[in-house]
């Protein structure tokens, strides 16, 4: 429902001001324990079987606190406020377990054969935090979630596809090979930053995948009371916003990462603003 990025989740709405604060809390408590799991995976230099391990222990952890037994002190200030959240709250265990799913695949990198396999990780990855967070403003219809999910993913996508050039050098491969391979693209080059008119294709097709998702979920903004309705616009809108400015560099984030600057705010305000229950266009 809310923005998630894999990479540190940098536009996770935590203690927002448009939160109501009796939910901040909570909110901030599936904040960390995805952002800890995600630096278990992703972060320092341990070796693959000590970051798989170390998620396994987190995952013992999160079956304890399911269990109303105390979890080891190892993540204290993780655990403690995720189990506050979770007897207030009645947080549902499968989301959280899927994220610890997703960054153990992180681990491995095993790649992607086609769209279904990375949107498989997508729901993993990103969908569980909106799902997580719509239980917390009681909303539980099954559009809800669907269009939930294709906000999460969508956003998802266009950071995979913003930080392309870095994330390949990193020897993460997002990119699904059956896409590769329909524009003749080969991965190697890719990791070599070989910008041309066929990767440059590849990406402006992933890009209109993405924003075509974004504007599926978007209808959801409508759905979500108060000020947290008012917040999914703005995530709506800062997603499409990023997809624009690839757009604009031609899709060459091969060569160049596009950023989100503070000029690019009234745009997606005002866009926001008119956001109308028919999103009719690519921006409403």
């Amino acid at each position: 429902m809310l923005a998630v990025s894999v990479n540190h989740y940098e536009n996770f709405p935590v203690a927002s001001w448009l939160c109501p604060r009796e939910l901040r809390p909570a909110i901030g408590a599936i904040y960390w324990f995805a952002r800890t799991a995600d630096d278990l995976a992703d972060e320092g230099d341990a070796s693959a079987a000590q970051r798989l391990a170390d998620l396994d222990a987190s995952r013992n952890d999160l079956a304890a606190v399911f269990l109303g037994t105390p979890p080891s002190p190892r993540w204290a200030a993780v655990f403690d406020p995720l189990a506050r959240a979770i007897a207030t709250f009645h947080l549902p265990k499968a989301p959280l377990s899927d994220l610890l799913s997703a960054f153990e695949q992180d681990v491995t990198h095993p790649g992607y054969a086609d769209r279904a396999e990375l949107l498989d990780y997508c729901r993993r990855s990103a969908n569980p935090v909106g799902r997580l967070l719509l239980h917390l403003y009681a909303v539980d219809d099954e559009r809800a979630q669907r269009q939930s999910d294709a906000i999460c993913t969508a956003l998802q996508l266009a950071n995979f596809w913003q930080d392309l050039g870095i994330d390949l050098v990193r020897g993460r491969n997002y990119l699904p090979r059956s896409d590769c391979a329909r524009h003749g693209v080969a991965i190697e080059a890719l990791r070599s930053r070989d910008d041309n008119a066929s990767a440059r294709a590849l990406i402006a097709d992933l890009v209109g995948w993405a924003r075509s998702m974004m504007l599926d979920g978007a209808p959801l903004v409508h759905a979500l009371p108060g000020r947290a309705g008012w917040e999914l616009r703005l995530v709506v809108q800062g997603g499409l916003r990023v997809l624009d400015k690839i757009e604009q560099l031609h899709f060459a984030t091969l060569r160049a990462r596009p950023v989100l600057r503070w000029q690019d705010a009234p745009v997606m305000l005002w866009r926001a603003l008119g956001m109308r229950a028919s999103l009719a266009g690519s921006t409403a």
